[in-house]
């Protein structure tokens, strides 16, 4: 049985895209950030955190956990507090390239990988009506960097460089490989739309 060590919904949508059946077991970690720790490490290591804390209960299970991050130069974007937050962060994004990280961790009995997958992301110079807009609909709220990919946020978005999937909190493509290497058998099918 595979475990997702996640409550994100976008997580559970992703991964159903390739393996229908899984189980959710959130992980309740200490999120903050360690003292000099970068991007990369962070992501990295809650991800391996997360992996620990359900394999612990679960340890004859393949365990998946992730965790992303928006960086634009050494900042990582948390979550917005406020709408004028969520502008700040936008406005600094708006007509320049930013990274997305995913710490991918996927343990079990066969196979342990733990790794950080990059994505780069550049918006658009947009208006700050079209921020206001954005903001209003309220999908900035919950979301690392103030923006969701799989919503109404693409429209800020010029060009992305690398998994769109990893930018939506999930690279299906290198998790897809990593559960194929531990003898999961994944169920891709065709999507019609």
């Amino acid at each position: 049985m595979v475990i997702l060590a996640s409550q994100s919904p976008r997580r559970r949508e992703l991964l159903a895209r390739i393996l229908p059946d899984f189980q959710v077991c959130p992980a309740d970690i200490d999120e903050a950030p360690l003292p000099f720790e970068s991007p990369k490490q962070y992501v990295q290591r809650l991800a391996h955190e997360k992996a620990l804390k359900v394999l612990a209960f679960y340890s004859e299970h393949c365990i998946i956990a992730a965790d992303t991050t928006v960086v634009l130069g050494d900042v990582m974007m948390q979550k917005p507090e406020s709408d004028l937050d969520a502008f700040a962060m936008l406005s600094s994004l708006r007509g320049r390239e930013h990274e997305v990280l995913t710490g991918l961790a996927v343990y079990g009995s066969t196979c342990r990988a733990l790794e950080v997958v990059s994505t780069r992301v550049r918006f658009a110079r947009v208006s700050d009506e079209l921020l206001w807009a954005y903001i209003a609909t309220g999908e900035p709220n919950d979301k690392a960097g103030a923006y969701a990919l799989q919503g109404v946020g693409d429209v800020l978005v010029e060009s992305i460089d690398g998994s769109v999937s990893n930018v939506i909190g999930l690279p299906l493509q290198v998790l897809s490989e990593r559960l194929l290497a531990s003898g999961v058998n994944l169920s891709l099918s065709r999507r019609i739309d």
